[in-house]
Order: C-alpha cells, then structure tokens, then sequence
C-alpha cells in the first residue's frame, strides 16, 4: 500500500481529536466515515484546508471526510494510527443526538461495510444473467452451477455478514455474534423447515418452522438482543470460566430466542417490509421513483444518502429484487455526471473544463462527489439541471416497473444488473430512462447555461487597440505577497486556474486592480472577475473556502457589468472576522486567460500598498 498519504493520515487522526475521540470508522466509494465520541472535539475547517480533503460534512451522526476515488488508500493509513478501544463511553453523546440521526448512523454503521461484497456479488450475478443471455452458459451446465453459487453466497449468508457488523457496532464479540447467525442459516435448520413438520425444544418450547438466509432484520434484531446479553454474563460469570461458559450459554439462550421468538417477529416484519414494498411498486411506483431521483443528488450533498441504502438491500433480500433504490439512484447519479461534463464543455475557462470533463465521467460510472462538490453545487444550475433530468427518467422507469436483480454500482455500467427474469424488459426500460435522463439533464443544462453561465471570454464591450498587448496590474489589496505555489488550495497553487500571485491582506479592502469592467461577481461576494481594456481577464478570490460563509463578513460595492476604474472599492471585507472563525484570508490573483500571453511577470516585492505595481502580462 501506498504512503505518500501517511502525512495526510495523521493530520486526519490529530484534527478529529485524536485516537480517544473515534469510536469507529469506515469508508465508502469517497468518504471517511467516522462515529466521534464528541464532534464537538474535531476541527472540521482545519480538516477541509488538509490537501487531499474535498469536504466535511455532520450528518446522520457521522463526521464524513470526503476524499475521493483513493478513499480506501488514505483509510489504510488512518487506520494504523487507531487503537482499537472497546472501552469508549458513548452513553453521553447518544443521549445528546437525535432519534433519526441515531436510527441513520446505525443502519448506516452496518450496511456500510458490506457494500463491497454486495457490488462484488451483483456484478457477478450481472455476469452470469450476460452469459445466459447470449447463450454462452447453459442453466443446466455445472458452470452455471458455480458461478451462480459464488454470486448467490453473499446473499444467502447475508445474516453472518450483518451479524457481524452488528456486533461491532454494539460492541459486542463479532464472532459470537456470526455463531449466532451460522444457527440460523445452518443446512439442518434449513431441512427442517422445508420439511415442514413442528419442532419444539424440550416438548415445550416451539421453534417456527422460518428460512433465514438471505433475509436482514432477523438477525439485526437478535443480535440487538444479544449484546446486552452478552455483558450481562461477563459481568456476573467469574473470569476463571467465562471463557468456556459464557459462550456457551449465550449460545444456548440466543440460539432459542432466535429460532423460537426474535426471528420469527424479524421475519414477520420483513413481510410486512415486502407487502409495502409491493403496494408501494403496482401502486405508485413512479411516484417513489420519481421523487426519489430527484432529491437523491441533495442527500449525497449532505451525506445523508447511505441511510437509505439499505432499503434496496433489503428489497433485494425480500423479494429478489429492488425496483426502488437502484433504479432511481441510478438516474440520479447519470443525471449529475451528464450536467456537469455538459457545464465543463460548454465553459471557456480551461480549468473548469478539465474538473467538468472529469467529474463528469466519474458521474456517468456512478461516484457524484467529484461532479457535485467541482462542478454542480458551485455553479447551482448543473445541480438543478440534473435534478430535473434524474426525476424525468426516474419517473419512466417507476411507471414502467423497472427493477434490478442485482445489487453494487450505481451508474452506467448497473444497466447489466437488469438482466434477468424471464425477459430483458427491465433490461431495456432502465436504458430508455437512461436516454431520457440523459438527453433532459444536457438539455435543461445548456438552456440554463445560456441565462446564469458567466460570460467572461466573450467579446463584452473590450476592444483591443493593438495587435501587441503590454498591460500593468497594479495591487488591489494591502499586505504581504505570497507567491501562488505556496497558496493553500491546490486549484490556485497548481497554477491550473491561471498565472499569478497572491496576497496576504492587512485590510479588509479589494480595489480595481485596472480600468476595466466586472465580468463575474460570485452571489457570496467573496470573489469578483474583472477584464481590462486590452483584455486581460484577472479573479480576485477573497480567502480560502470563504464561499461557505454566503456573503457573511463581506459587501460588494459593484454589480456585474459596471464599468469601474483603477483603485475603486470593488469589495470590503471584516479581516478579523475572517481570522476569528479560522479562515484562511490569503487572496489569490490570478489571471485566467494567462494561456493568451506569452509572458506573465510577478513584481518582485516583498509587501505592497494599493496601486503598487504587481503583475506585468505581454502578448
């Protein structure tokens, strides 16, 4: 494994609050998901400003890191510097956070982990429904056999794979807890139930005759059980024979209560989970569908999303496949994708067509972040746009009934986890609402570019006087210069945003740096773009992540397209405000048609007032 993000590790463990203060951790496709034992404790502006951190978010009762596509490479680091510290006292903080967000971090905490099996499972099964499909496999051949033991044995032992995840986050033995579910999905109980004749313990106690693999709430309820049971008898059995019989024991008791009350009631609540499932599919699927694409991208914003995961899970588990997560979420991810590669195409700036072009088709394969949190949310109608493309093609697929067979990824390669059954209408019904998400998302996202896209590389009343341009850029703040590979956000240190430099501000004041014209002013007034006469286009951006403050601690004195000269107020801010709440005030300027010239020379100065010489560009 990889080191180079050791640094970046302990930096996440230190500003979390430290080993004592993570009660568990795991990763999806992006984020590190952490349960604190006090939020309060972690540092979450000094985590987003880590290099290598995209985001942080509060939600469902996880602190969620988001990183990226190498999510699985940093939590290998991070990991090394956790102790594994069963002694942790969470009672405080649960009594202190909300019921939903106590519900969402537990369903969470135990799906989570065994979405790489699931997408592992699906895929294989989606393997075999192609093989069958082109008749390359034979459904009577030992090949198919097989392959579909391996793609059915994550489902089939399904209650071993929660039970253990369970019992890690009750903190209880996970392998005890796994005993408990191996009981329930043993070959003999197996056989007894298909007999179909009563079994009782002792003549006294009825067991009810329930098949329990692949089911989910069985389990989760017994080893809820379980957990407590478990200290109890730690705690009252000495330690010289615990060892041997407070498993024992435990074995005993759960394995009862397991077959003979707590399975069958997890079971009847499955059914009733499958009779919803059902009404809620021949009835007004393509409302749940519909809606359900449409807010999905909002959650995922929030980090909300993975509460919700489960219900395909379970869905799948009930009645062998999900006709309300997959589909829906599917749409909704393509849709994002689709938005932004469309909103990185058609913008003129060359850095938002490299984030576009590549969020954009990590989207389209199912992983929205990148595309969200570089593209969409920042510019608002992408967001939108493909909001409203995931709830038209959302809206096709409930109305027709679509539904998966499998379970794992969420983008356009899941097209083949719609094969099965005995046609491939699923199969073709989840390609049409593709198509439609697709063709709605690109549509509404060229047609709102036209009204709210930034037209800063248009011909916008410059007019260039001489075929040879020499322009000077004079300082439009006071302080200390910083040269732009030391700013700390990698879009302006990387230089990918455009040539320049950067000041660390001793005032709360931003003036013209030129006469010229204000082509962009962000709504949060944090940032301006101006272009010159000759045509020299400059982004002035006022501290670092200070978009999350929406407008707070600044105020615009221009509007965008007033004409203003060199050394007017264009923006003022509060500094000490800015300090005072830990945001990193450097100011970056940079020019972002810095491409158009063939030299871009910073004035060498250690500090500046307004209207000292600053950057000189020649064509």
């Amino acid at each position: 494994m990889s080191k180079k993000y050791n640094a970046l590790a302990q930096e996440i463990v230190k500003l979390v609050g430290g080993n004592e203060n993570i009660d568990s951790l795991h990763h999806c496709q992006t984020r590190l998901r952490f349960r604190l034992v006090n939020d309060s404790k972690a540092n979450k502006e000094a985590i987003e400003k880590l290099e290598g951190v995209s985001k942080v978010l509060l939600n469902g009762g996880m602190f969620q890191i988001v990183i990226g596509m190498h999510v699985a490479e940093v939590y290998e680091e991070v990991i090394k510097y956790i102790d594994n510290n069963d002694t942790v006292n969470t009672v405080t903080t649960v009594n202190k956070r909300k019921v939903l967000d106590i519900v969402a971090d537990f369903i969470s905490g135990i799906f989570s982990p065994i979405v790489p099996a699931l997408a592992g499972a699906g895929m294989i099964k989606a393997l075999l429904a192609l093989l069958i499909a082109f008749n390359l496999v034979d459904k009577a051949s030992q090949t198919y056999i097989i392959i579909n033991m391996i793609g059915d044995a994550t489902f089939a032992f399904m209650p071993m794979l929660l039970a253990y995840t369970t019992a890690q986050k009750l903190k209880c033995n996970p392998i005890l807890a796994v005993v408990t579910a191996g009981v329930m999905c043993h070959a003999t109980w197996s056989g007894l139930v298909a007999a179909k004749e009563a079994v009782t313990i002792f003549g006294l106690i009825p067991l009810y005759l329930v098949k329990y693999t692949g089911s989910c709430i069985p389990i989760v309820l017994v080893i809820l059980v379980q957990a407590p049971v478990e200290k109890f008898l730690n705690k009252i059995i000495p330690n010289s024979i615990r060892l041997v019989f407070a498993p024992m024991i435990l074995f005993l008791v759960m394995s009862i209560l397991a077959l003979s009350i707590i399975g069958p009631l997890g079971d009847y609540v499955g059914t009733v989970f499958t009779f919803i499932f059902t009404w809620l599919s021949e009835n007004v699927g393509w409302l749940e569908a519909m809606l359900l694409a449409g807010v999905y991208p909002l959650l995922v914003i929030f980090g909300l999303h993975h509460g919700l995961a489960p219900l395909g899970t379970m869905q799948m588990a009930q009645m062998g496949y999900d006709a309300i997560f997959g589909p829906a979420v599917v749409c909704a991810n393509v849709a994002q994708g689709t938005a932004a590669l469309v909103a990185g195409i058609l913008s003129k700036d060359n850095s938002v067509r490299q984030i576009g072009t590549s969020a954009g088709v990590t989207g389209l394969m199912g992983v929205t972040e990148p595309a969200l949190y570089g593209i969409n949310v920042p510019k608002k109608y992408p967001l939108i746009a493909g909001l409203i493309g995931s709830a038209c093609g959302g809206l096709y697929a409930g109305l027709t009934h679509t539904h998966r067979f499998a379970t794992g990824s969420s983008g356009l390669p899941a097209v083949v986890m719609y094969i099965g059954g005995d046609s491939m209408g699923n199969f073709y019904n989840i390609l049409i609402a593709l198509i439609i998400t697709i063709v709605v998302a690109a549509i509404c996202t060229f047609v709102l570019a036209k009204k709210y896209e930034k037209k800063s590389h248009s011909p916008i009343d410059v007019t260039v006087n001489d075929s040879r341009v020499n322009k000077q850029i004079v300082t439009p703040a006071v302080g200390n210069i910083i040269p732009l590979n030391e700013v700390k956000d990698e879009a302006f240190s990387s230089g990918a945003l455009g040539k320049g430099i950067a000041i660390e501000p001793l005032e709360g004041t931003v003036v013209a740096p030129f006469d010229g014209k204000v082509v962009s002013l962000f709504p949060t007034k944090h940032a301006i773009g101006i272009i010159s006469e000759e045509g020299v286009e400059v982004l002035i951006h006022v501290g670092l992540n200070t978009v999350e403050l929406n407008g707070k601690y600044f105020e615009a004195h221009v509007k965008q397209g007033d004409e203003v000269k060199a050394g007017q107020i264009l923006i003022t801010f509060d500094l000490e405000q800015l300090k005072k709440e830990n945001f990193c005030t450097q100011i970056p300027i940079v020019i972002t048609n810095s491409n158009d010239y063939h030299l871009v020379k910073v004035i060498n100065s250690k500090s500046v007032s307004l209207n000292d010489p600053l950057l000189f560009v020649e064509a």
